[in-house]
């Protein structure tokens, strides 16, 4: 595992070469340890210009529940810092098989709790919280988002779903589709649900595949984000429909002609810097709503 992560990050570091522009710059980046059931993890915080208190944004990266970094997800925290003006908290969360399920969405929302717990050490505004992450990362904000709701955690403005893993049963139709030939394959969307589950059943669990939750109702204002041709562009209008069913405030966007994760790259006419905007419009939004909301009681 340790190799394949070394070639992964390589990779990752030629990719964001290629088709990364240069993201603006925060006012300060920093990393902080958080305690964890049987360890700690660590998370990277990004502060934005100006005076606080600032809106604070849990950040999730992506690479398939086993794959994936702090250095990986830089470029997207420093456009969210500076484009929504929020603290992003940036989570290393442990990663799968030698962590498997239930560990990484619990350490992500240790983070989350983590992040409300220390708002006035960051900056932040207990009141205006959100998360979001792309792929696996786009999972786990979900889950972090029922967990908040299950167990009575903190409150959230939005829940950003980029290109979200739902369903780990792979069973939506795109999967078939576009499992061949478009960046994500769909035998290494097998390894990564291999990787990060203990049993098979766990497919099912609504933690895992948030799709499968008996109730989505009462969940933060949701951002779901698919790409035109890729094997989870499916699973994630499943989710974004019955978010809609349950009564959640929900926009969704297919970026058309796009493979998985292809509107983030940056040098890409019409893609990431469009991507990045909405998704920091729609966090500025959710922050002035709840702003008025508090200001209306």
């Amino acid at each position: 595992m340790a190799a394949q992560r070394r070639a992964s990050d390589e990779r990752s570091k030629i990719l964001i070469a290629s088709y990364y522009d240069t993201p603006p710059e925060p006012a300060e980046v920093f990393e902080r340890s958080v305690p964890v059931e049987g360890g700690e993890i660590v998370v990277r915080v990004y502060r934005p210009h100006g005076e606080g208190p600032f809106p604070g944004h849990l950040y999730i990266h992506g690479g398939g529940f086993w794959l994936g970094s702090l250095e990986s997800c830089d470029n997207p925290c420093r456009e969210i810092c500076v484009g929504a003006g929020a603290v992003v908290v940036s989570v290393a969360y442990r990663l799968a098989p030698e962590h498997p399920f239930p560990t990484p969405p619990e350490d992500c929302y240790a983070a989350l709790l983590w992040l409300h717990e220390h708002a006035d050490e960051l900056g932040v505004d207990p009141r205006a919280l959100s998360v979001g992450g792309e792929s696996a990362g786009g999972n786990l904000a979900a889950v972090v988002a029922l967990m908040a709701r299950d167990r009575s955690g903190p409150s959230l403005a939005l829940q950003v779903l980029g290109i979200p893993v739902c369903d780990l049963t792979m069973s939506q139709p795109s999967v078939q589709e576009f499992g061949e030939g478009y960046l994500l394959r769909r035998a290494g969307m097998a390894d990564y649900a291999d990787h990060y589950l203990s049993e098979p059943e766990d497919a099912q669990h609504p933690y895992a595949s948030p799709l499968f939750a008996q109730d989505l109702s009462e969940l933060p204002p949701a951002l779901v984000m698919t790409m035109e041709f890729d094997p989870l562009r499916d699973e994630g209008e499943a989710y974004a429909r019955r978010l809609v069913e349950a009564g959640v405030p929900t926009r969704h966007m297919r970026w058309s002609g796009h493979v998985h994760g292809s509107a983030l790259f940056s040098k890409l006419p019409g893609s990431a810097r469009e991507y990045h905007g909405i998704v920091s419009a729609a966090l500025t939004d959710a922050y002035a709503r709840l702003g008025e909301e508090v200001a209306a009681r």
